[in-house]
């Protein structure tokens, strides 16, 4: 059941976290930031963990609730996902090899990735931790 409580950080928590970032990887983060609380809308949106992290806080906390965080690194943005391991990729974005988490290293965005990173955070948003 999602929730339809939404938090959202003001504009200028987000301003502050992307100070630092290079202008192309900001604006990446930014249309990232939209995709993801337009596939989501149900999201709390917070800054933990050096990451934009969003969950549902009617499914638990950030890591059982948990949908994706962003986070801008030093020459892409990351996408991560805490049950990514649980997730259908049939674009085969994800990488890593933890025991659950993955991620998508994203440098440059076009259509064809924002129509795969919207089903990833679908799924994400749709999955229930220990469900």
């Amino acid at each position: 059941m999602k929730s339809e409580i939404a938090s959202r950080l003001p504009m200028a928590d987000i301003i502050q976290y992307m100070e630092e970032a290079p202008a192309p990887l900001a604006e990446i983060a930014l249309k990232l930031r939209k995709l993801v609380l337009t596939a989501a809308p149900h999201a709390t949106e917070s800054i933990h963990w050096r990451a934009l992290s969003y969950h549902d806080a009617a499914r638990g906390g950030m890591v059982k609730g948990a949908i994706c965080q962003l986070a801008v690194r030093e020459d892409h943005v990351l996408l991560a996902f805490i049950h990514g391991v649980r997730l259908p990729d049939p674009s085969g974005l994800l990488e890593g090899d933890r025991l659950s988490k993955r991620y998508v290293r994203i440098k440059v965005m076009n259509k064809s990735m924002e129509r795969a990173l919207t089903k990833l955070v679908r799924a994400a948003a749709d999955f229930v931790a220990g469900g």
